[in-house]
């Protein structure tokens, strides 16, 4: 389990990332224009994807490594 633990990083700056989102929250000004923290989701999303991605080719290398050995 500890050699997850570096891949799993990325997934929890992910959800951290959206919960800092929610948050901070939006608000509408004065002009009418909507005022939020975008990009909080799209770093989101990027950080869960890589971490996902990295947990499983971690997994997939891990398994491959006990078939040839």
């Amino acid at each position: 389990m500890k050699k997850y633990t570096l891949p799993l990083l990325p997934i929890i700056l992910g959800a951290l990332s959206f919960l800092t989102f929610n948050l901070i929250g939006s608000r509408v000004a004065a002009d009418g224009t909507l005022q939020e923290p975008f990009f909080l989701i799209l770093i989101g999303f990027m950080f869960l994807f890589i971490g996902i991605i990295w947990t499983a080719l971690r997994f997939i290398m891990s398994k491959n490594q006990k078939v040839n050995i």
